[in-house]
């Protein structure tokens, strides 16, 4: 599988599953995600899909900044409802990175690991997603200012025409590079700015 080369690049996750662990799925229960893991997940790569990986990537550091986060741990609460939008995109991506899901995920054994009730959704948030700690009550909210990241400008009117059939190869082949051009801004260039990203403690 050939990507685009900046994937390698981006920042890796690493959790602690304790059903990983239980089960002997993976050696102490730790677990590491890539973005080419999210992209695989989505079946292709773009600003919503980076987005949702690096808001995932950022809050759970911000909740465990001594230790690893626990999968199957973390409570997360989208404002919008799961039709809005890119909101259901987004969502699959967090539940494979946290583990949480609504009511589709793992039932659990003897009363423990239960993956269930940990995704809701139409949430009172102030940002587009809460992060809740489920053991310690910690909660942050995040959100992800794309405006500030635009694209080239010449990416839409290739878009359209790779649509309608049009598109010559070479210009398939540069709305290709434009449109993860913008992906590899918002995970490296942007990923640490304050502006892009914006993260809010809870109760601060």
């Amino acid at each position: 599988m050939q990507t685009p080369a900046f994937y390698a690049q981006v920042r890796r996750l690493s959790v602690y599953d304790p059903l990983a662990e239980f089960l002997g799925a993976a050696e102490n229960g730790r677990i590491e995600y890539a973005y080419l893991d999210a992209v695989k997940l989505a079946g292709h790569s773009c600003p919503t899909v980076a987005s949702a990986y690096w808001m995932t990537l950022k809050a759970l550091t911000e909740l465990y900044p001594d230790s690893l986060p626990e999968r199957g741990g973390i409570r997360v609460a989208f404002r919008q409802d799961q039709l809005s939008g890119v909101t259901g995109v987004m969502a699959n991506v967090v539940t494979l990175l946290t583990g949480a899901t609504h009511d589709t995920g793992f039932k659990g054994l003897g009363g423990r690991f239960d993956r269930r009730h940990l995704l809701y959704f139409s949430a009172d948030v102030r940002e587009e997603i809460r992060f809740t700690r489920v053991d310690t009550g910690q909660a942050v909210d995040i959100a992800a200012r794309l405006q500030s990241v635009p694209f080239a400008p010449q990416t839409i009117e290739l878009m359209q025409k790779c649509l309608d059939g049009s598109a010559t190869p070479e210009q398939a082949a540069e709305f290709r590079e434009c449109w993860q051009a913008r992906v590899r801004a918002v995970l490296l260039e942007h990923g640490d700015d304050p502006e892009v990203f914006v993260l809010r403690p809870v109760g601060q």
